[in-house]
């Protein structure tokens, strides 16, 4: 996603530093390319090169150019993946819940597959003043994560 984020215009481009945590979580993930060690560990000051290493890292793996029926699948795969982190408990339900609201449901216009755990993360937003049972709403979370891919593992998403 970050890669069809680069083509849009320069106010949505994702920042340097971003471009290098993506680096950073990406060998946390074991994702293996021979530049993304460069890309991971550029300094604060190396970040003007960050934009390079990244399309180098895409090129590495595979992921270039992106066209717009690549992006609604890089979306759904992002979304498994998330629900799927979510379930075997490496990453906070509510965050993962949120990341798939905002970076795949937002940008595929809200599919039914997903609408669970859209209408979960909304209610974790409009209850932000009044703080809900943190423990009660990552099972909530939990339970629409597997449900998603129990219901996703044999569909074939497009736009």
């Amino acid at each position: 996603m970050a890669a069809a984020d680069l083509t849009m215009d320069p106010w949505w481009r994702p920042s340097d530093a971003y471009l290098v945590q993506l680096g950073l979580d990406a060998l946390m993930a074991d994702i293996e390319a021979p530049s993304l060690p460069l890309l991971a560990g550029l300094a604060r000051g190396e970040y003007p090169q960050a934009r390079e290493l990244f399309d180098l890292v895409l090129e590495e793996l595979g992921l270039q150019p992106l066209a717009s029926e690549d992006l609604a699948k890089a979306r759904w795969t992002a979304a498994r993946w998330w629900a799927g982190q979510i379930v075997a408990c490496q990453i906070d339900p509510i965050h993962g819940a949120k990341l798939i609201y905002q970076e795949s449901a937002a940008e595929l216009d809200y599919p039914e597959a997903l609408q669970p755990i859209v209408d979960l993360a909304r209610a974790l937003d409009l209850l932000n003043d009044h703080p809900p049972d943190q423990q009660h709403m990552r099972d909530q979370v939990t339970s629409a994560a597997q449900d998603f891919l129990a219901t996703d593992a044999h569909k074939d998403h497009s736009l």
